[in-house]
């Protein structure tokens, strides 16, 4: 047995042990108010005599009570009173009264925390969270407000991950106001006739508004703050539109959109071309790209289907008209002339804040009520020595290459260094990933990463991980990156690999600089990006910020998503704001196979101490993959114990990106595996797969007991 599982036991053992004895031997008739007024004058000599007795044995009894939130703190509360005299009736109780609470607060930690995270841990990560930002200030409303039991905040915060140093010195100073009152009435216990007596209704208020007033002071601390970063602002009194939004990317096209459809005034300003980085560089012609690769390396390996391979040389140029045609079909779809027609106006040029309800453009000077920066973000380019003299490109220019480079160095792992690597490598280029960590996809679980690995290995490429470039040089028919690795033996070495062309994927940066953000006083994380509240705003109340620009996920769609909150709190605060939703994000690596994930997996559930289970479905056992010769990969779903409630999902597959979408859906809305085994799915299909990891799931939770019965009643119908 562990430490924490006899310490568990010893924990329970003594709480049900009080109880009983409490209960066979009626204890607590000691702890009424009628007992006390009898034993008043006893108790009185008692303390006369022996004062440092009395105390001490009230003070280890007080804890006790409240420590197993048995009933009675109130009644002592009183006796503290009328036995010691306030002052030292207040210092008695205002610590015994915090050591037991705390000691109820660790018992039900060590006690049901556990049962609790792994039931509702979506709902308890929530309400940690919270209590994460705001935990002080619950807390000390709470212990303000003598209405809410005691022994109830102590079990419920003992739950969550509070801090005990936190819940300690909150709970001395919370419930220092309702001891008092105890206490003093205690002086008066003669006068006493039932406890609704000690809290008369002013009282109740009073307490009640104290509760409130953190709360308020805060609000009106935080509206004082404001108005001095505003004063030097001047507010027009007309405002020429509703809504700026800075930036025509995922985040800025689907803000102005939402803005334009609930009727508001709206005014989209972009720099340079509308649908950013997705239509341009981004998601349309990387997919397109891979796309075709992928038909080069089918037609290269077409034995495998019975059929004669080919191996014509790839017409880069013809490919990349191709690229281009495609961002030229979607184009309309984000174009000016579209938003114009929705009510959106439109303007080019570069946007800078002049206040925060000035934009400038140009020569032009905007007003508006709110802003919206959706600014982006840019490929990362390191500050590598020698970087500038080396033909090299980014996530944005490798669109302009002119002909298919013959060696082809990525410099990073991650998901654009694989999809573009893989593509590449396709194509005909001699590819080679350069990966600093000790694995490419540092964000999936390793297993997933070695999988991934592997099978660009198989197709060619060189993998090389936990690679460092130190710098990079010129020479007469391309460049040489250095870089250093330890091998076998522990020793670190130089290594020199040879290219025609340098691919940088390292990350992207946010577009944070040429906004006139420094001039607002407006901060920046560690990582660059523009610091917001779960509410998407930055600094001042009327200005926001979504999209690559802000983080956490720079992903298309979740840049769509925090559009949507930013949008409508831009338009609706403060009469009504929503808090950002991140727990169901789905996110896909379009790596030949994909892999696609939503919620926790292994890695970030044991890291939090989530338990879990969880289901692997190998996808060679899928019939549509066997007949798509792509028998490869897995459905990884991780469950609570004992439920069949979704905490992640981790698909690597031909097709993860779309079936991902069901268990999303199934996250979402609080659908378990069981819900997805009853739902028909057509026959061949890739979303069978989830319907094949919800049937080895129940498979494993199979009732034991209700089939052994079944058994007999079936036994018993053939007579046997």
């Amino acid at each position: 047995m562990s430490p924490k599982s006899a310490l568990r036991g010893f924990i329970a053992f003594g709480i049900i042990l009080a109880l009983v004895l409490v209960l066979k031997f009626d204890l607590a008739r000691y702890l009424s108010l009628d007992t006390l007024q009898t034993q008043r004058e006893a108790l009185h000599q008692l303390q006369a005599a022996r004062p440092g007795l009395v105390a001490s044995s009230f003070f280890l009894l007080y804890v006790a009570v409240t420590a197993l939130s048995l009933p009675g703190a109130a009644i002592l509360t009183l006796a503290a009173g009328a036995i010691f005299g306030v002052a030292q009736g207040v210092l008695l109780v205002s610590f015994a009264s915090a050591l037991g609470a705390t000691g109820a607060f660790l018992s039900a930690r060590y006690l049901l925390r556990d049962f609790v995270q792994r039931t509702f841990s979506e709902r308890i990560r929530a309400i940690d969270a919270g209590l994460a930002r705001d935990g002080p200030l619950y807390l000390l409303t709470l212990r303000l407000i003598p209405a809410v039991p005691f022994f109830v905040i102590n079990v419920a915060l003992g739950v969550t991950q509070l801090p005990t140093r936190v819940f300690y010195w909150v709970s001395q100073l919370g419930m220092l106001p309702a001891t008092v009152v105890f206490v003093n009435a205690g002086t008066r216990l003669a006068q006493i006739k039932t406890l609704s007596n000690v809290l008369a209704p002013e009282i109740w208020l009073s307490l009640a508004v104290l509760g409130l007033f953190p709360w308020l002071a805060r609000a009106a601390l935080t509206a004082w703050r404001t108005h001095q970063r505003r004063h030097r602002f001047r507010k027009p009194r007309r405002f020429e539109t509703n809504l700026v939004v800075i930036g025509a990317g995922s985040a800025g096209l689907v803000a102005a959109y939402i803005a334009a459809a609930i009727r508001a005034k709206v005014i989209l300003i972009e720099r340079a071309q509308m649908g950013g980085d997705c239509l341009n560089t981004g998601c349309v012609p990387s997919k397109t790209l891979i796309r075709a690769a992928k038909h080069v390396h089918q037609t290269q390996h077409a034995t495998r289907y019975g059929l004669p391979s080919h191996t014509t040389p790839v017409d880069f140029p013809a490919l990349l008209r191709h690229v281009r045609a495609i961002i030229a079909r979607i184009e309309p779809h984000d174009s000016p002339a579209r938003y114009a027609a929705l009510g959106v106006e439109c303007v080019s040029g570069e946007a800078q804040i002049v206040t925060p309800y000035h934009v400038r453009v140009g020569q032009r000077d905007i007003t508006t009520r709110s802003i919206i920066i959706a600014a982006g973000a840019r490929p990362c380019v390191p500050d590598l020595p020698g970087l500038a003299d080396i033909p090299y490109v980014t996530s944005d220019t490798v669109w302009a290459l002119q002909a298919l480079p013959p060696r082809l160095v990525v410099l990073g792992g991650g998901p654009i260094g694989c999809e573009l690597g893989q593509a590449f490598a396709r194509l005909g280029s001699k590819v080679t990933i350069v990966q600093h960590a000790p694995r490419v996809l540092m964000k999936e679980d390793p297993a997933v990463g070695d999988f991934i690995a592997e099978r660009l290995r198989s197709e060619g490429l060189c993998v090389l991980t936990g690679y460092r470039a130190l710098s990079a040089r010129r020479t007469a028919t391309g460049g040489v990156l250095c870089c250093e690795a330890g091998g076998a033996d522990g020793e670190v070495r130089e290594h020199e690999i040879e290219f025609d062309c340098l691919l940088l994927a390292v990350g992207r940066v946010p577009n944070v600089t040429g906004l006139g953000l420094e001039a607002l006083g407006i901060a920046v994380s560690a990582e660059g990006a523009l610091e917001t509240d779960r509410y998407l705003q930055v600094l001042y109340p009327n200005l926001y910020a979504c999209g690559d620009i802000v983080g956490p996920y720079q992903f298309t769609h979740a840049a769509a998503h925090q559009a949507w909150y930013a949008s409508v709190n831009a338009l609706f605060a403060p009469y009504k704001r929503f808090a950002v939703d991140y727990r169901v994000l789905p996110w896909c690596t379009f790596t030949d196979p994909e892999v696609a994930r939503v919620g926790l997996n292994v890695t970030e559930a044991t890291n939090a101490g989530v338990a879990y289970e969880v289901q692997v479905f190998p996808i060679a056992e899928l019939d549509r993959a066997l007949t798509d010769g792509a028998a490869y990969g897995s459905v990884t779903v991780l469950t609570r114990p004992g439920s069949d409630r979704i905490l992640g999902a981790t698909i690597v597959a031909e097709r993860a990106g779309d079936i991902i979408a069901e268990l999303a859906l199934a996250m979402r809305h609080g659908i378990g595996l069981n819900k997805v085994l009853g739902t028909v799915h057509s026959y061949p299909t890739w979303m069978e797969a989830n319907k094949s990891v919800a049937g080895a799931w129940r498979r494993a939770h199979q009732p034991a007991a209700l089939l052994k019965l079944l058994g007999r009643y079936h036994r018993w119908r053939r007579g046997a």
